[in-house]
C-alpha cells in the first residue's frame, strides 16, 4: 500500500477534526447565549463527527498495518505515524511528518476550545445552582434543640412551594 494513502486518511482525519473544532466555536457561542435546542443540534452533529473520525482512523491503523506488512517489518498492535516514519523511505518522510504536525495541532486547538466549553458549562451550572439556592428556602437546623432532646418537638411541615403567594 503506497504512502500516498496512508497521506489522504492523514489529510482526512485533519478535516474532520477542523470540522469538529468549528463546531467546538459554534457551541462556545451557543453556551454563551444560553441557546440550549440548538446546543443540543450541535451535540448530536458532534457525535456524528467522532464517529467518522473513528472509522477514518480505524482506515489509517489499517494502511499502516498493511503498509508495515508489505514492507516485511513489524507490525505493532496499534500502529501510530511514529511506527510509519521509522519505516518510511526518507522521501516520504517529510510529507508524513508535515501531515502528522498538522493533525496534532488541529487536536491540540480542539482541546483548547474543549477545555473552555467546559470550564463557560461548569460556570453555568454553578450560576443555576446559586439561583436555586435563592429562591429555595432554607431547611431547619440539623442541630439538636433543648427542647427536641426532652422529648418536645414540635415538627413543621416545610412547604416548597406558597399557593396564596
Amino acid at each position: 500500500m503506497p504512502i500516498k494513502t496512508i497521506l489522504a486518511s492523514l489529510d482526512s482525519l485533519e478535516k474532520l477534526h477542523r470540522s469538529l473544532l468549528r463546531l467546538a466555536y459554534d457551541k462556545t457561542t451557543l453556551i454563551k447565549n444560553g441557546e440550549m435546542e440548538k446546543l443540543d443540534q450541535l451535540l448530536k452533529d458532534e457525535q456524528a463527527h467522532l464517529a467518522a473520525i473513528v472509522q477514518m482512523d480505524t482506515g489509517r491503523q489499517t494502511a499502516v498495518t498493511k503498509y508495515l506488512t508489505d514492507q516485511g517489518r513489524l507490525v505493532p498492535t496499534n500502529p501510530t505515524i511514529a511506527d510509519l516514519l521509522d519505516n518510511a523511505p526518507e522521501a516520504d518522510k517529510k510529507n508524513l511528518e508535515e501531515a502528522r504536525d498538522r493533525l496534532l495541532h488541529a487536536i491540540h486547538d480542539l482541546k483548547v476550545q474543549n477545555d473552555l466549553n467546559q470550564k463557560l458549562t461548569y460556570q453555568s451550572l454553578q450560576f443555576v445552582n446559586l439561583s436555586l439556592d435563592m429562591v429555595r428556602p432554607r431547611p431547619e437546623s440539623a442541630n439538636y434543640s433543648k427542647t427536641e432532646v426532652n422529648g418536645n418537638k414540635s415538627t413543621k411541615k416545610q412547604v416548597t412551594f406558597d399557593s396564596q403567594a
